[in-house]
């Protein structure tokens, strides 16, 4: 009779034990794929549900990583964009012309919002970009707070005028030999607004002369 009572739950604790060990298993692999994720991931924040969204954690990675290449790109084009900002902002104080300051306005704006995008983009392939710029731009921005007036102006529009031909160049090069189709097409996106900068930059230029 013992013996009876016995098989049962000798059978019980042996499924029990093989459960136990089945969700051992289990939960080491999720925990080694969490470590993975966070580890390859730029935070271990929330994940983007697309452009524009705001979270208030990181955005976790959700493409394939840039390349050397585009990486460069995109460094480049956010210090130029994130130039552009601090630039316009100074222009709005210290320029004279109201056109050079309606100039400055629109290239706050524009800028402020395709540095959102790009930054946002290469977040999400893991790229972190900072707001800063590099010190040769930073004793440039320095110098520019400096001066006042037509002297401003002359120098800011002039300034417009090479360093959008410069952009240009850089994004159309992008918008034709990415290699991430994201940034590919956002650099193609970017072409239109840009080349509308040099040409607003380029009358301007001409008529405060």
């Amino acid at each position: 009779m013992k013996q009876k009572l016995l098989l049962p739950a000798l059978i019980a604790a042996i499924a029990f034990t093989s459960c136990n060990g089945d969700g051992a298993s289990s939960n080491g692999s999720t925990d080694t794929t969490v470590s993975t994720t966070t580890t390859n991931s730029t935070d271990t924040g929330s994940t983007s549900t697309g452009p524009g969204t705001s979270n208030a954690g990181a955005t976790t990675t959700t493409g394939t990583p840039l390349n050397e290449a585009d990486q460069a790109f995109v460094r480049k084009a956010a210090m130029g964009g994130t130039m552009e900002v601090q630039a316009g902002q100074v222009a709005q104080q210290n320029g004279q012309h109201e056109r050079v300051k309606a100039f400055a306005s629109m290239m706050v704006n524009d800028h402020t919002n395709a540095n959102n995008e790009l930054k946002q983009l290469a977040t999400s392939r893991g790229l972190m970009l900072t707001d800063s710029v590099d010190a040769k731009m930073q004793q440039h921005m320095t110098a520019m707070q400096k001066m006042q007036g037509k002297a401003f102006d002359k120098h800011y529009m002039d300034m417009m005028v090479n360093d959008h031909s410069k952009t240009i160049a850089d994004f159309e090069k992008a918008a034709s030999g990415a290699n991430d189709p994201d940034l590919k097409a956002w650099a193609a996106k970017m072409l239109p607004a840009l080349k509308m900068h040099k040409d607003s930059a380029t009358a301007i230029n001409k008529a405060i002369k």
